[in-house]
């Protein structure tokens, strides 16, 4: 294999930007093009190429395609990728629907040597980790039940931004953000196979959700609750695992905009007598969670090896729970005539 693999970002506002300077630490890439509609055709101060469209981008000798779009023009263009003959990465959600996501899966499948990986970056923060590991190591036992918020003060913009408005983006503050938390819960506790939920745009007044409440149970037994709020006034992240013989609590998480406060994970064991011991509260102060999620990728691909976490069928199931919560708020259902999701499609 040649070294290192040309790349370029489809996408190049705030997370475009952030990933190149990751994508640039790993040996395996080099950035040689970027591509946004706020750029023109030409070359960038340090001899990058610059293309106002990712379709002109892909025209370009790449060998690695970074993908950094809003949800409408995502999955289009990490199926062009794929057919260039790149192996492509692609910032959450992979779409605005398990449809959009199904079409890059079908076009994926006939291109079995290329890598396809999604960027559910939370994976790779360390609470999240040492939370994964205790579970992995059944230290307190089984999960009895999980409870999360994950919020932020509003939309990103109230007036004209894709993000609030249903044909581009899909979803509202629950396909943006809250797919983070439902994606660590699944990773915690298995698939859920019974879910109730209520789904709301009251405040904002968009025809995407401001808050999404949900109450998921697994096959197992495990119950989590869920609230994603884009009315929290206060940026929010907080999950709770609790156990058999213990508790973990995730508070906060590292961010480019530092807004959510110290990343912490407070680890509680049960004493003998059901009661609970002082907390062990661990603090992180550095979040290499973007640098380790594409250096995971480029081991994948200098190796020929699977993609174990972020792959198709991780987003897919993903998606998949997301559009579950929705549909099962009746009223939000028959306001817009959503389809019950395929649970059980696969990448297979």
């Amino acid at each position: 294999m040649k070294r290192p693999l040309t790349a370029g970002i489809a996408g190049y506002g705030v997370v475009g930007q952030r990933r190149h300077r990751v994508i640039d630490q790993n040996p395996l890439f080099k950035t040689i093009a970027v591509s946004d509609t706020k750029l023109a055709n030409g070359y960038s101060p340090n001899g990058v190429k610059t293309f106002s469209s990712a379709e002109e981008m892909l025209d370009d000798d790449l060998d690695v395609l970074f993908v950094s779009l809003p949800n409408f023009l995502a999955p289009s263009i990490t199926i062009k990728g794929l057919e260039k003959g790149c192996h492509v990465f692609c910032e959450k959600p992979p779409g605005r629907s398990v449809q959009d996501l199904l079409k890059v899966i079908d076009v994926a499948q006939h291109h079995p040597h290329q890598k396809l990986k999604y960027g559910f970056n939370h994976r790779y923060h360390n609470s999240v980790r040492e939370a994964l590991n205790l579970i992995s190591s059944q230290t307190f036992g089984n999960i009895i039940s999980l409870r999360g918020v994950y919020g932020k003060s509003s939309i990103i913009s109230f007036e004209s931004d894709w993000r609030t408005q249903r044909a581009l983006a899909g979803g509202g503050i629950l396909l943006d953000q809250g797919i983070h938390m439902v994606d660590m819960m699944r990773m915690f506790a298995g698939e859920f196979d019974f879910v109730h939920s209520i789904v709301t745009n009251d405040y904002w007044g968009h025809d995407v959700e401001d808050n999404a409440y949900a109450l998921m149970k697994t096959g197992s037994g495990v119950v989590a609750s869920l609230h994603s709020s884009a009315t929290q006034w206060r940026h929010t992240f907080r999950l709770e695992i609790i156990f058999d013989s213990g508790l973990v609590e995730l508070s906060g998480i590292l961010s480019g905009s530092k807004s959510y406060g110290q990343e912490t994970i407070s680890i509680t064991e049960r004493a003998d007598n059901l009661t609970l011991s002082e907390p062990q509260i661990k603090k992180y102060y550095d979040d290499h969670s973007w640098k380790d999620e594409i250096d995971d990728f480029a081991k994948a691909i200098d190796n020929d090896l699977p993609i174990l976490t972020g792959n198709a069928q991780d987003a897919l199931n993903t998606m998949s729970l997301v559009e579950r919560i929705y549909w099962a708020d009746k009223d939000w259902r028959a306001r817009f005539n959503l389809a019950f999701p395929p649970i059980e499609a696969n990448t297979k």
